[in-house]
């Protein structure tokens, strides 16, 4: 298919496998779930009641006390006791193979180009790390809640944009299904188009198999 770079009557020839694919909602909601999870720290810890320290010897006789029979007082119901069902540190990734992955991000991209959310130019650079700069570019874009990927990484641009709300500056690589569909449109260069390509393609999933 044709995709037309923005403000010209040139377009640029993509790949149907990567920017035509039919749209899998399922697949994406796994994709996005299975993304946050991985981001998830899974460091929560708490003391449960063997974990305490103290509480080995036998508080008071079984019987012949009057009170009621206890064993430890570490038990969740004292004070000073451990907790009751104690968080325990975990991990929350969930199993992705890489097949899926390509698929799903290609399936979002797709569906980008579908609903008319995609830009793509020729390039974008700044002369100076300016705020003013990229908010003028973005301008002529006609896009202000956006995510802009480059083939590779610009400071320039990224120092320019930092201070924009809705704003994100990321290469190829640091493409992910969270930020794509989390902005209203995505700019691309063509250098990202074609290493989009090169990545998610259909030779790229051959080498998983």
């Amino acid at each position: 298919m044709d995709l037309q770079l923005h403000n010209s009557k040139e377009t640029i020839t993509v790949s149907d496998a990567v920017f035509g694919l039919e749209y899998k909602e399922s697949l994406v909601h796994q994709l996005v779930t299975a993304y946050r999870a991985a981001g998830r720290a899974g460091t929560v810890a708490q003391k449960n009641r063997s974990a305490v320290r103290g509480g080995g010897a036998k508080p008071w006789n079984q019987k012949g006390t009057g009170r009621a029979r206890a064993g430890t007082s570490r038990s969740p119901l004292w004070r000073s006791g451990g907790t009751t069902f104690a968080a325990q540190p975990r991990d929350y990734t969930q199993k992705l193979n890489k097949k899926m992955y390509r698929t799903g991000i290609r399936s979002i991209l797709s569906e980008l180009n579908r609903q008319q959310r995609l830009v793509i130019v020729e390039d974008i650079t700044v002369d100076a790390p300016k705020t003013k700069q990229m908010a003028a570019r973005l301008a002529d874009l006609g896009v202000s809640k956006t995510l802009i990927v480059t083939e590779t990484g610009d400071e320039k641009l990224y120092l320019s944009a930092r201070n924009l709300a809705y704003v994100e500056i990321c290469d190829v690589a640091g493409m992910n299904p969270v930020n794509l569909i989390r902005y209203d449109h995505v700019v691309l260069t063509v250098g990202a188009v074609r290493a989009i390509e090169e990545n998610l393609g259909d030779k790229a999933d051959g080498e998983s198999k």
